[in-house]
């Protein structure tokens, strides 16, 4: 991302949506979104971070306040939204119609999100049958700008005994996601954590019927509901 050839109008560039779409993923870990944490998180220098947002700022898509951090205004999470929704429903259009595996859809939706048209999308939103949930079980936001909220638990934070249903897989790594994936642990699939083991940092779980051993760092990325079981 260049903050410095950024433009912002009616067609936000990429590297302005991919900025908003950060501040709005942080946003939720912090109250106020931190110039250094973004920067890592957009692999940028903080002064092209600062730079960015005093643009967005004067367009009213950020509320942005030196040394204190910057968080989106209505208009600005309104963006932000538009981008997820295009890049959750890619995301599933990837895997449900061309046979994409889970570890493989989050660069190509990286890519195509910025090139897709409303039109576009909401063709794929028709075609999938108004998903509410994309292939890693995070809420695909609304047309309207609204998102669902995911109750859920790490495996790794149940105790043992305890059974619920898998709901979310962790997008952050391909490689722990084509684990999962040669694992089969899918969406849907009905865990039970029977015992963790401190020795060698590993859950045993019953899913699909068949007995599994799970790094924590694998099982971390699995979230579980246990009120639906």
């Amino acid at each position: 991302m260049s903050a410095q050839k950024s433009t912002v109008g009616p067609n936000p560039s990429e590297s302005v949506e991919n900025f908003l779409k950060a501040v709005y993923t942080l946003q939720h870990v912090s109250e106020r979104v931190s110039t250094n944490a973004l920067a890592e998180r957009l692999n940028v220098t903080a002064p092209s971070v600062t730079d960015m947002a005093q643009r967005l700022e004067d367009a009213g898509l950020l509320n942005y306040q030196k040394y204190y951090g910057m968080r989106l205004t209505d208009e600005g999470e309104r963006v932000a939204l538009s981008v997820i929704r295009r890049h959750r429903l890619i995301e599933l259009f990837l895997v449900r119609e061309l046979g994409y595996d889970l570890h493989e859809v989050h660069d190509e939706a990286e890519r195509l999100e910025h090139a897709v048209s409303d039109r576009f999308v909401e063709a794929i939103d028709r075609k999938l049958g108004t998903p509410d949930i994309d292939p890693h079980g995070d809420p695909i936001p609304t047309a309207e700008g609204t998102v669902a909220t995911v109750s859920a638990l790490r495996l790794t934070q149940l105790t043992p005994g305890t059974t619920g249903i898998v709901v979310r897989l962790d997008g952050g790594s391909a490689e722990i996601l084509r684990h999962l994936t040669a694992r089969e642990i899918r969406l849907g699939d009905e865990i039970q954590l029977i015992s963790c083991s401190e020795v060698d940092d590993t859950l045993e779980v019953v899913i699909g019927g068949r007995s599994e051993i799970i790094a924590r760092a694998i099982a971390s990325s699995i979230y579980v509901d246990s009120d639906v079981s």
